[in-house]
């Protein structure tokens, strides 16, 4: 019995000698937080010094990134700018051709109406390419005067009230380009 009670001690005292992995782990981390403590009150100002030199890099590289992305955008914009304009004028040189061979043929062209029909060949030609870029002419005569399609240069009394309020005559025509008004009718209304 006594070596029951014996080994029981030494059980109970090994068990105080020898610390639990628990205990140890638990010393550590206060080890830790008390040099982190520690840190941050021998030395604060360092701490806040550290982490306003890391803000600012990261501001100036995020500034960095800004401007280059700003003048990617813009040089992108601008090569975009220049190809549609390519692409408009490509589609149009024969228009221009056209217009330099009626000029060569009507200096010794006797016929009025042959020159008529050579303009209205070559005024068919742009709007057929034009049509296909998109634009469209818009027809404001004998419809109702619209402030958002039309620009009223004048006002004609009318006799007739059907006419009162609408568009009488179209001084130039207006235009649009994928739906979105170019250019505003300029128009005379009823009044």
């Amino acid at each position: 019995m006594a070596r029951k009670s014996e080994s029981k001690m030494n059980a109970n005292e090994k068990k105080e000698a020898v610390p639990s992995l628990k205990d140890e782990m638990n010393t550590d981390d206060a080890l830790q937080s008390a040099e982190a403590s520690e840190e941050t009150t021998q030395d604060p100002s360092k701490m806040l010094e550290q982490q306003l030199k890391d803000q600012e890099d990261k501001f100036l590289r995020l500034y960095a990134d800004f401007e280059n992305f700003r003048r990617r955008s813009l040089k992108e914009q601008q090569a975009l700018v220049l190809s549609a304009s390519k692409d408009l004028i490509t589609v149009l040189l024969p228009v221009i051709d056209d217009f330099e061979r009626a000029r060569a043929n009507n200096e010794k062209l006797e016929d009025p109406s042959a020159l008529k029909e050579g303009f209205g060949l070559i005024h068919s030609k742009l709007m057929g390419i034009l049509n296909t870029k998109g634009l469209k002419a818009m027809d404001a005569v004998d419809s109702d005067f619209n402030y958002e399609l039309h620009e009223a240069i004048a006002k004609v009394p009318t006799e007739d009230q059907s006419k009162k309020g609408k568009v009488i005559d179209q001084v130039e025509k207006g235009y649009y380009l994928n739906d979105l008004v170019i250019r505003y009718a300029k128009v005379v209304v009823g009044e």
